[in-house]
């Protein structure tokens, strides 16, 4: 069992940055990959982007150059940093584990609004 705990949510002019972290219950090793997804109002939820056990790195394409996935093995802890944020970037952001199984986070609030 992966327990996920997100944070860093908020809310933020237009091209404005926010950070956000998912703490993992478990070592970095027991999991094959973590990943980012967004749930805007009314659509359907989104991967976003992707870091695996040996560190490759993949992104949406509408989010590339502006957002950076990394992670931290000392804290079990992945990052999503978010720099030139758009309206459109609004959104509850998840935080998903890959193991055996798939383990999800309660979620963060981002909103992008002047």
């Amino acid at each position: 069992q992966v327990q996920l705990v997100e944070s860093g949510g908020g809310l933020v002019q237009p091209g404005g940055s926010l950070r956000l972290s998912c703490a993992a219950s478990e070592r970095w090793f027991r999991i094959n990959a973590m990943a980012w997804y967004r749930q805007a109002p009314g659509k359907e939820r989104e991967w976003v982007a992707m870091i695996t056990n040996v560190g490759s790195v993949h992104y949406k394409d509408s989010v590339k150059g502006r957002f950076t996935i990394s992670r931290d093995n000392d804290k079990n802890t992945v990052y999503l940093q978010m720099n030139n944020l758009k309206p459109e970037d609004t959104a509850v952001y998840y935080c998903r584990a890959q193991t055996d199984l798939v383990y999800w986070g309660q979620g963060t609030q981002v909103t992008v609004s002047s």
